[in-house]
């Protein structure tokens, strides 16, 4: 059996395990990254990135079938969607030989195959070329998670997870969605706008139920509009003989008719399978515990990612990464985020940073109605939202639901990263016509000047 020895070695190269190594690659670390799939993790392969081409793809569909104020008239449209997943896995395949480049050129070693933890310094790792034991001095676990199968629902036949959803080869006439949080809502939406029949159903009161009604009100406006039918405070109980899905409502049982059942309520973190569970590391639920620097409960081993809890989102497990690089570097990092970005890539799209509303803060909130571009872009559904300290004037968050609203979560993010104040928002020059004009009405309106409105 060969042997061989790193000074890092990261189980998993999704985005917090990639970029963990890259990371530790440019600060000279000796750095092994263990796959054993295809590099990128779930969000590049099966999650973000195809979801959103598949996204993309549909609201171009409809924006062609869709009848419109503006004069643009067409009649024929098609969409040959197996060109539409091939064009989708061009991308995934670029992107995925372009991370295999970074790590290469961070000096970091890519190995593919299936890993076995025989302790907290030793990794056994079963290769194509045959089977590599590997020790360590630091160790560092980014696996990842995956779809959440329900005991009355198990994936198999008609009822998918998110992604087989993402890889079908024909749009279905008839889709369940169990699930109204995000994946979902934005796999639904774009298979209402491609001309599937959709309904949601979702155990809570409404969709997206890690918000408030504010912001989820024009989602689930725009989804009338498109045709989708929703069940709210409603659960998913069998799948018929018929393969239809059989849901208890607050109006007694209910059967919809589908051919594809999609299950998105949730992901579990990986954990089991691979020798983890022998090290005995203490958890948070079915997560592991980190400190600050993401360090576990056993020495010089680390973990990332959807693993360690929520948010179990992408850009989490790459500043984590990054964090853990740079501290077995001896850098002076820990983990110190103000505000850590939440996008829901739905129509309209939400973006939720820092603090939601509550009776101890002051929310100010500009339409998008009185906003020139949201005019023009004919959506103008939708607000940007502050949250602020009374006394001090500072942000505590801020919230937008609206068309496009996703490329502001950044800026959003570096207001309260950077505890701007009202008076940083309002004095900041904005581009004319833009959405970010909005963010500095807001702090106008806050401020009791406000000019627009």
């Amino acid at each position: 059996m060969q042997t061989e020895h790193c000074q890092v070695l990261i189980i998993g190269a999704g985005p917090g395990g990639y970029v963990c190594g890259i990371r530790a690659g440019q600060l000279g670390l000796n750095t092994i990254v263990l796959e054993e799939a295809k590099p990128g993790g779930t969000c590049l392969n099966v999650g973000c990135i195809p979801s959103k081409a598949l996204i993309h793809a549909a609201d171009e569909f409809h924006k062609q079938t869709a009848p419109n104020t503006i004069g643009i008239q067409s009649s024929g449209t098609t969409i040959d969607f197996s060109q539409t997943q091939a064009w989708k896995d061009g991308i995934v395949t670029r992107l995925t030989a372009g991370v295999t480049g970074l790590l290469k050129k961070a000096t970091t070693k890519l190995v593919h195959g299936r890993a076995q933890i025989e302790d907290g310094k030793t990794v056994l790792v079963e290769t194509a070329e045959g089977p590599l034991r590997i020790t360590c001095d630091y160790l560092v676990l980014a696996t990842g998670s995956r779809p959440m199968e329900l005991p009355q629902l198990p994936f198999g036949g008609n009822v998918i997870s998110s992604t087989e959803a993402l890889s079908l080869s024909e749009i279905p006439k008839r889709l369940a969605v169990v699930g109204g949080g995000y994946i979902g809502l934005e796999i639904g939406t774009a298979m209402a706008k491609l001309g599937a029949q959709v309904t949601i159903v979702e155990i809570a009161d409404r969709v997206l139920p890690q918000y408030d009604a504010a912001l989820t009100k024009p989602v689930e406006a725009r989804l009338a509009d498109l045709g989708a039918t929703l069940y709210l405070g409603a659960r998913a109980s069998t799948v018929s003989g018929n393969g239809a899905l059989t849901i208890e409502t607050p109006k007694g049982p209910a059967e919809i008719a589908a051919d594809k059942i999609l299950v998105a309520t949730g992901r579990a973190p990986n954990l089991q399978g691979f020798g983890l569970e022998d090290l005995g590391l203490t958890t948070d639920g079915p997560f592991l515990r980190v400190d600050d620097r993401c360090a576990t409960s056993m020495r010089r081993v680390y973990a990332i990612g959807d693993i360690t809890g929520d948010p179990m989102l992408a850009h989490h497990a790459m500043a984590q990464g990054v964090v853990v690089a740079e501290h077995l570097a001896g850098l002076p990092t820990v983990w110190d985020k103000r505000a850590m970005p939440g996008v829901c890539f739905t129509d309209p799209e939400v973006v939720v940073v820092g603090e939601l509303p509550s009776d101890a803060m002051v929310v100010s909130t500009f339409p998008f109605a009185a906003n020139g571009r949201a005019m023009t872009m004919e959506r103008t559904d939708g607000f940007v939202r502050v949250v602020h300290d009374k006394k001090s004037e500072v942000i505590l968050g801020i919230q937008a639901v609206g068309a496009g609203v996703s490329e502001l979560a950044g800026e959003f993010a570096l207001a309260i990263e950077m505890c701007a104040t009202l008076r940083d928002l309002a004095d900041t020059v904005h581009a004319h016509p833009t959405l970010g004009e909005s963010v500095q009405e807001t702090g106008h309106l806050a401020l009791g000047h406000a000019l627009h409105i």
